[in-house]
């Protein structure tokens, strides 16, 4: 059997599935489905997991998620208390590579757009890019017929000539046995909820029913990183979202995403984004 399955229940109706998420928080165990997802986050926010990517999410950004690549969005902590006034909104888009016919994008008008869908991406477009395609995805639930089609085909025009959108997945791709994907979702979920404080090896692998060498070996083979650069990368992927809160200083973010060496800090936050935290803070004010 396949694993990490998802059913996206289809509709004679349409060649594609619009589906509004409108909930407390949004579907958090890791999954992966046939279709290509293209989300739109219009409130909410959250840790997100796609193939081997770390990352953030929040209102406005757009993802697309290629057919058969693992993901979670995984909201933050305070989505799950019953007295915070929150709620995950979003719009995903559910659609095959041929949804218009196997030789619809042969055609030299659209080719362009075939040669995209070809390509087996996963991105996180960028934000002129998302502005763009927010309001039609926004409007595609209230149309029907030939302008529903024509709409959807704007969108993936968009897409296939978005520039400097973030590459999300590498070209090697892995399958899972039922008992893989299982224990790769207890990892993670684990991971997400408990990264903010100390974490060993020895606790991860109780976590995976392993071994500490077997766990090792079994994470890197999956995830093509070693578990402590997983655990770093949500850390500091936590930390960016941190930092963009003027209220909280340096020390504050340091220890609050899970690290409690300020140098050590400071290091894997440059190694990985490329900027010290206090030029990273600086330029998001700056946005």
């Amino acid at each position: 059997m396949k694993v990490l399955p998802f059913k996206v229940s289809k509709t004679i109706n349409s060649s594609f599935l619009i589906q509004v998420d409108d909930q407390p928080y949004f579907y958090d165990i890791l999954h992966k489905h046939p279709e290509l997802q293209l989300t739109t986050i219009l409130e909410s926010d959250g840790t997100v997991l796609i193939d081997d990517y770390v990352g953030n999410f929040k209102a406005g950004d757009v993802f697309l998620i290629n057919s058969n690549v693992p993901h979670v969005f995984k909201n933050d902590k305070k989505y799950y208390t019953e007295s915070e006034d929150l709620r995950a909104l979003g719009i995903s888009i559910f659609f095959e590579e041929t949804l218009f016919g196997e030789k619809f994008f042969k055609l030299p008008e659209t080719q362009l757009v075939g040669q995209f869908l070809s390509k087996r991406q996963s991105l996180k477009l960028n934000r002129n890019t998302a502005e763009l395609l927010i309001p039609k995805i926004t409007r595609l639930q209230s149309l029907n017929n030939l302008s529903k089609v024509i709409e959807m085909l704007s969108i993936l025009e968009i897409l296939a000539s978005a520039e400097d959108s973030i590459s999300l997945t590498s070209e090697v791709t892995h399958d899972y046995t039922e008992l893989q994907a299982k224990r790769l979702n207890d990892i993670y979920q684990f991971t997400m909820n408990e990264f903010h404080r100390e974490i060993t090896l020895e606790e991860v692998a109780d976590v995976s029913n392993m071994t500490v060498p077997s766990f090792c070996r079994y994470f890197k083979k999956r995830t093509r990183k070693t578990y402590i650069e997983f655990l770093t990368e949500m850390r500091v992927s936590y930390a960016c979202k941190l930092l963009q809160k003027e209220d909280l200083s340096i020390t504050g973010v340091c220890h609050l995403s899970g690290f409690n060496n300020l140098s050590n800090f400071n290091r894997k936050f440059k190694k990985i984004t490329g900027y010290t935290p206090t030029v990273f803070r600086k330029i998001n004010h700056n946005l």
